[in-house]
């Protein structure tokens, strides 16, 4: 592709059920010129997250929805190509939520200067980046796990959970996974040291699944997923639970709202908090946070997994995987080597 030009995925129409290839159209547009307070960034890295399906939708929610033939906005990692600012200069590394695009003019003030000292590019969108984050402050601020507690992540094979499962075993709980296939569940008890897993497609009745592997009850749930399998994690929450409402994926592609177990009883019997969360209400810590992070790194106490997807044009189908299990980990699309 030649410099003069850009390249950007947009949102064509809105998916009805699973998003398909129709929905996203590629587009080519002249290269973005920087204004005053703004670098131009060439993409390395995107970041696909299941969230991005919520705003796909014209509904209300936390965030405007993605407007149609419009940038799909999420986060990247790239690097500076042309600065007249003080604060960047050309060939230094930064994340941000520029989206899917090859280059763009990105405010000063929206970017995060990386340092590839501390850890790889990629864990700036994974592990140090928006998903380590979110396990950490749902962890730390919400599910608040103690020393030999019981703690179950479903999801636990994504980005988010198996980090929120590594926070639970640094504080000393037995950590309980749900995943979706063997080789997931091994690599979260063999590599990560998760206590016991459970592959939901194995179970037929995941309630008495939970109450096997949970015989003291569960006291903080860290839920990814929603639907059924939330409904049999809640049926087993002691006295004084916490459930940090991360994520609700089994529900995403749902044209009707998902009706199934009203947890009030149960949450009102046990004294149990239910918070949903969102990243951006800690945006004041999130060096405190990433700090934290990046020292149990370093210490070996937090491992993390990626599935780097090859090729800018392999942006919606690395999207689309994400609801069909393919990702072990933060799923991220490399879309060209650093200069």
């Amino acid at each position: 592709m030649k410099l003069s030009q850009n390249e950007q995925i947009v949102l064509a129409s809105r998916p009805e059920g699973a998003p398909s290839r129709d929905n996203f159209k590629f587009i080519h547009t002249p290269l973005p010129e920087p204004e005053a307070g703004q670098v131009l960034v060439r993409t390395l890295y995107l970041s696909v997250d299941p969230y991005m399906r919520g705003r796909m939708k014209d509904t209300k929610s936390y965030a405007p929805p993605y407007a149609l033939n419009e940038v799909i906005k999420g986060g990247a990692i790239g690097q500076v190509v042309d600065s007249s600012e003080p604060n960047l200069r050309k060939g230094d590394f930064v994340s941000g939520m520029w989206g899917w695009q090859r280059y763009a003019a990105v405010n000063t003030g929206d970017l995060s200067l990386i340092d590839t000292e501390e850890a790889p590019l990629t864990a700036y969108l994974g592990a140090l980046g928006l998903t380590g984050l979110t396990a950490y402050f749902g962890m730390e601020d919400i599910g608040k796990p103690k020393d030999g507690e019981t703690v179950v992540v479903s999801g636990a094979a994504g980005a988010v959970g198996m980090i929120a499962g590594q926070i639970g075993k640094i504080v000393g709980a037995r950590v309980v996974g749900i995943a979706g296939s063997d080789e997931k569940c091994a690599y979260l008890k063999e590599k990560l040291g998760f206590d016991v897993v459970l592959n939901y497609k194995r179970e037929s009745d995941m309630s008495a699944a939970i109450e096997r592997v949970c015989p003291d009850g569960v006291d903080v749930y860290f839920d990814n997923v929603g639907g059924d399998i939330s409904d049999a994690v809640l049926r087993h929450i002691n006295r004084n639970a916490r459930i940090p409402l991360c994520g609700q994926i089994s529900s995403y592609n749902l044209e009707k709202p998902d009706i199934g177990m009203r947890p009030q009883t149960l949450l009102l019997t046990n004294t149990a908090l239910m918070k949903g969360f969102l990243l951006g209400d800690y945006a004041k810590s999130f060096k405190e946070g990433r700090a934290k992070l990046a020292k149990w790194m370093r210490e070996g106490l937090i491992q993390y997994e990626e599935n780097i997807v090859e090729g800018f044009d392999q942006t919606p189908e690395a999207f689309m995987g994400l609801f069909s299990g393919d990702n072990l980990g933060k799923q991220l699309v490399k879309v060209a080597d650093p200069e």
